[in-house]
């Protein structure tokens, strides 16, 4: 009875372990190492060199992780393709200067509250890792290329902030890869209409922080 009792409490363990979900800390990391990933892709396509830290997917969720940021890029890149002028010079279209770290910071984090004032979907948490890898590009180009952490860790600060029960109730990062497992036709166009109120809810958040008092 002794070792049945044993036993079953083991196999409780070993069950809690694999169904434990991801804390808010694991969460945020997750969210900067993936913000680092997507930032170094596009800085990478637009011939742009920047040196991404050690401290980026393999330490913060492995292999795993790993095929959530193929999935976010992915994405992005279909995101990115629909409306090619909405992610590129935003800072232009935020009318500020990225020399200044506080002013990057609000610009962020006002165009990432509008985004989310309506909801969360993946669309538009694709479509704010859009705004920052877009940012982050204009940023090096005008040589500051220090913003790129600036914007990493407001994407962590937004994260933690604003979505980290949605998350939780999705068991993580990991549920994005959930949009391409299905391989209909017709996925793809279902994605490009989703992108699409996605791009009008970036364009509504670009004009709201233009129009905003400051």
């Amino acid at each position: 009875m002794e070792m049945l009792r044993r036993s079953s409490v083991f196999a409780a363990e070993v069950m809690d372990v694999f169904d434990r979900s991801p804390t808010d800390k694991e969460l945020v990391s997750q969210a900067k190492a993936l913000c680092r990933d997507y930032i170094h892709s596009r800085l990478n396509r637009a011939g742009i060199g920047w040196t991404k830290p050690d401290h980026g997917l393999s330490a913060s969720g492995g292999s795993t992780l790993g095929d959530t940021s193929s999935v976010i890029l992915w994405l992005g890149d279909e995101l990115e393709y629909l409306r090619p002028n909405v992610y590129r010079n935003v800072a232009k279209q935020l009318n500020i200067t990225v020399a200044s770290e506080s002013i990057v910071s609000d610009a962020f984090l006002a165009v990432a509250a509008e985004i989310f004032s309506t909801g969360v979907t993946w669309g538009k948490v694709v479509s704010l890792y859009a705004v920052a890898g877009a940012l982050a590009v204009d940023c090096v180009r005008h040589g500051h290329p220090a913003m790129v952490h600036t914007i990493v860790d407001c994407m962590g600060e937004f994260v933690r902030k604003s979505l980290i029960p949605w998350l939780k109730r999705r068991g993580g990062w990991v549920d994005v890869t959930k949009c391409v497992i299905n391989t209909d036709p017709s996925f793809r166009a279902h994605w490009l209409v989703s992108a699409a109120s996605t791009c009008g809810q970036y364009l509504k958040a670009v004009v709201f922080y233009l129009l905003r008092e400051k």
